[in-house]
């Protein structure tokens, strides 16, 4: 099924982006039909293999539901023998699933890391067999891969920190309470920079009340629950806003308010998840972040597909990662709140109408128009 970018979003990824996503092995011939220049390699030469590397189901559900079969999709599509893995959350597993795809003869490694210490690991693992890397979705710090494709991370915490300012702008001193990504990922910390960038003035001139902040390990749903949970006992209920890092921390905001009937606040989320979307629709949950997930496998999808086929792909950006700067490929994301819905992941068909209005959010659905 064809997937369609939302514009500002394809111009942003427009120096890269192809065809898509997930199985385990490809076949068949043919280009993404990339938009890059490449340096074409001779055309008798073999595409070399490429592994990609996915990190778990806890921090997202996205690795397997969306990344994994627009990844397989655009490899089938080139011809290109690809393998996609997931360690589920074990650094020692993703270091196998590294070492056995390098045996196996492994061109190019895909990875999203689950720390820096272990992706930098397989990074030099790679390297010593003479293979690229990209680092998708995630930076790893210090690890030295050859090219990195993401969204902008601190665009995507400055859009929660903008949401979350806007739905307590009506509530002076508001109490904030801050609930970050895992410390061992480094997009948390970038999503961090975002949104302490727009909410530290506001604490400062006490538009609002910086409330507890504290990191969920892991991105662990339940972790989070219990550390939101312990907020609400140390602030005596005392919250009235909370900034959560993604939706899947949301949910869990949500449900321990629920829980002791403390009724909705506003509260962020990122990936525009269907659960995510359900929330805001039902008034329990300010905003998400949407990054399309199909444009950036489309993106390293090109990226992995020139290289395996010995070509140099051109990049759009470049990001410092400490004493190198890496090529790299950065997306746009975008704010998404029950205003505009229907004009983003629904014309996008990242989602479809009938995974959100469903039970009772079928008459939130109607009431904003989806």
């Amino acid at each position: 099924m064809q997937l369609r970018v939302w514009a500002p979003i394809v111009l942003s990824a427009a120096a890269l982006v192809a065809a898509g996503c997930g199985s385990d092995d490809s076949s068949d011939s043919g280009s993404s039909g990339a938009a890059a220049t490449t340096e074409a390699a001779p055309a008798a030469a073999k595409a070399g293999k490429v592994a990609v590397l996915l990190p778990d189901t806890k921090s997202s559900v996205r690795w397997e539901t969306q990344d994994r079969r627009y990844l397989a999709d655009a490899f089938k599509a080139a011809g290109v023998d690809a393998t996609i893995v997931n360690a589920q959350g074990d650094p020692s597993q993703q270091r196998s699933q590294a070492d056995q795809a390098l045996t196996n003869g492994a061109k190019v490694i895909l990875l999203v890391d689950l720390d820096p210490g272990s992706g930098a690991a397989i990074i030099q693992a790679a390297h010593n067999k003479g293979a690229k890397v990209i680092d998708y979705d995630r930076l790893t710090l210090g690890g030295g891969a050859d090219y990195y494709v993401s969204f902008d991370n601190v665009a995507v915490g400055t859009l929660q920190g903008e949401g979350l300012a806007k739905c307590l702008s009506d509530k002076p001193k508001a109490v904030v309470a801050e609930l970050n990504g895992s410390p061992t990922d480094n997009n948390a910390t970038l999503f961090a920079q975002g949104y302490d960038a727009v909410l530290d003035p506001l604490y400062k001139d006490g538009t609002l009340t910086k409330g507890p902040n504290q990191s969920v390990p892991e991105w662990d749903n339940q972790k989070a629950l219990t550390i939101f949970e312990q907020m609400l006992q140390q602030k005596s209920n005392k919250i009235d806003g909370v900034l959560a890092a993604n939706d899947g921390i949301a949910n869990s905001v949500i449900s321990a308010l629920n829980a002791r009937k403390l009724g909705p606040l506003p509260v962020t989320g990122q990936d525009a998840t269907a659960e995510g979307i359900q929330h805001i629709l039902a008034g329990e949950q300010c905003m998400t972040v949407y990054k399309a997930v199909k444009a950036e496998a489309d993106a390293a999808g090109k990226l992995a597909i020139a290289l395996a086929k010995g070509e140099t792909p051109t990049t759009d950006a470049t990001t410092d990662n400490k004493d190198q700067k890496t090529p790299s490929v950065l997306l746009k994301p975008v704010s998404v709140t029950k205003e505009n819905i229907a004009d983003t992941v629904i014309k996008d068909g990242f989602l479809k109408r009938e995974d959100i209005c469903i039970g009772k959010y079928e008459k939130f659905c109607t009431d904003a128009g989806i």
